[in-house]
């Protein structure tokens, strides 16, 4: 199956050179990069968010191997669905799914199951893409989009795909494609995302995923940051670091009404 783009000259250029125009701009050359196991990033409009996503993705080093989890807006789909073949049709050519890897997330999660339906119309994943085939034009990956579970879910399905990348062998970074908390005052949401920041940054996912539920956090892609501290622990993780964070506020300059936008690094 080839999936077609959906959010394309909607969150972000459709045409390939208005593409490349925008993503330069956004993705600094030169910068050092530093190998990670894991990275926090948005998926909004980029006019909103693409400068949170692009300063991470200017430090990040990206291989040829990477897994994309993001949330399951739509509640479309199996609740923890692989797209196990294929390729993505994007405007920076078609991106191949790697179906060694994805078979073997699937066979080591009692949870992860093959599933086409989940990503036909999920941008958190798609949005991503454009900065990964910027940076990595060989780059293949699985798209994991993640519904609702509980901390013990997240931490089978996080262990699941730790084992799966070290039976692949090759070195794989996972990207957690998340917003942050929506639509409320600039204040706000400041203070409640620095409460889930904090929590990234200790490497504590069971700590961030009950801080997101007492604190009414609207953190869409709780879920795929929780199970990517858990698997990034799993295979040696010691650190995160906050790469940059915005609000839509920063764009728009209407602070009543606004979402939170980080991005992180795990080494």
């Amino acid at each position: 199956m080839i999936r077609q783009p959906t959010v394309a000259d909607q969150f972000y250029p459709g045409g390939e050179q208005g593409l490349i125009n925008d993503l330069s701009g956004r993705i600094k050359e030169g910068q050092a990069k530093e190998k990670v196991l894991a990275i926090v990033t948005p998926h909004a409009g980029y006019i909103y968010s693409g400068n949170v996503a692009g300063s991470v993705y200017s430090v990040a080093e990206i291989p040829k191997d990477v897994i994309v989890m993001g949330p399951n807006h739509h509640g479309i789909g199996a609740p923890f669905a692989v797209m196990a073949q294929g390729k993505w049709r994007m405007p920076l050519g078609d991106i191949t799914i790697n179906e060694r890897l994805a078979a073997l997330l699937i066979e080591e999660s009692k949870w992860l199951e093959a599933d086409t339906q989940a990503h036909v119309h999920e941008h958190s994943i798609e949005v991503q893409l454009p900065f990964i085939q910027y940076l990595r034009a060989d780059v293949e990956f699985v798209p994991i989009v993640l519904g609702m579970a509980d901390i013990r879910t997240c931490e089978e399905i996080g262990t699941a795909i730790a084992r799966a990348i070290k039976r692949h062998g090759t070195h794989v970074v996972l990207i957690a494609s998340t917003d942050m908390t929506h639509y409320e005052s600039q204040e706000s949401v400041r203070e409640k995302d620095q409460l889930a920041i904090d929590k990234i940054r200790a490497l504590d996912p069971a700590g961030l995923l009950d801080t997101v539920t007492r604190n009414s956090i609207s953190m869409c892609g709780v879920l795929p940051t929780t199970i990517a501290l858990v698997a990034a622990k799993e295979l040696g993780a010691t650190k995160s670091q906050l790469i940059q964070y915005a609000t839509s506020g920063d764009v728009s300059g209407d602070y009543s009404y606004v979402v939170g936008y980080a991005g992180l690094i795990i080494q």
